[in-house]
């Protein structure tokens, strides 16, 4: 049975943070579909091609590689947000740095959500968030449709959040860490992919208890 897909569906799924969407052989896009792929920059693969990707576990084929990470902080986080930025860069990462800029008092929630924006429009592979402890920014950005923001505090919970959630944004508590903590929390993070399968399918049912509020 031949499925449709229309303009309309490319951009509800580019608002849930897919780069790349897979299409079956007897799917078919309607020319209007077809342009807004091009004018979001969103690629399409064949569906078999993702099941061979999420076999091989080579690629997170649903975080947009920019090879750009956005970062942002409050007051507390300042400091440490320099030193991660640092670290990214050293590996060769582009950094889109939304502030805070200074020590001085300011309001998580504007940094928050600015690197949310970033991550649901496509224009970074991932967000970093740091605040006193974590939970408030993750609680801000997880209020973005298609933001799954994780406050990891160990290299566990870092790992777990991207191999089994597809946690697209990591925020870190610089009261609640370590220096040396949040590099090695940050280490994880980057060596681990969404493996899919099991995880997928429960990712499926937050999705789409997220969609219930989004009519």
């Amino acid at each position: 049975m031949k499925n449709l897909i229309t303009e309309s569906d490319i951009v509800k799924l580019s608002k849930k943070g897919l780069s790349v969407i897979p299409v079956g052989e007897d799917d078919i896009l309607t020319p209007l579909a077809l342009d807004k792929i091009k004018a979001l920059g969103v690629k399409i693969v064949k569906k078999e091609n993702v099941t061979k990707l999420n076999e091989e576990k080579n690629s997170d084929l649903y975080i947009n590689k920019t090879n750009k990470v956005a970062i942002g902080s409050d007051h507390t986080g300042f400091k440490l947000k320099n030193i991660i930025s640092k670290i990214l860069s050293d590996k060769g990462l582009g950094i889109i740095d939304v502030g805070t800029y200074d020590e001085n008092s300011c309001d998580y929630p504007d940094f928050a959500f600015a690197v949310s924006l970033k991550v649901t429009a496509n224009e970074v592979d991932f967000g970093i968030i740091i605040d006193a402890t974590g939970n408030p920014s993750a609680i801000t950005s997880n209020k973005v449709p298609g933001i799954r923001a994780a406050n990891c505090y160990n290299e566990f919970t870092a790992k777990s959040a991207r191999a089994h959630n597809n946690a697209n944004i990591l925020t870190l508590g610089a009261k609640s860490i370590g220096e040396e903590t949040a590099k090695s929390i940050l280490e994880a993070w980057l060596k681990s992919n969404f493996e899919g399968g099991r995880h997928q399918k429960r990712l499926n049912k937050i999705i789409n208890i997220e969609k219930q509020f989004l009519k």
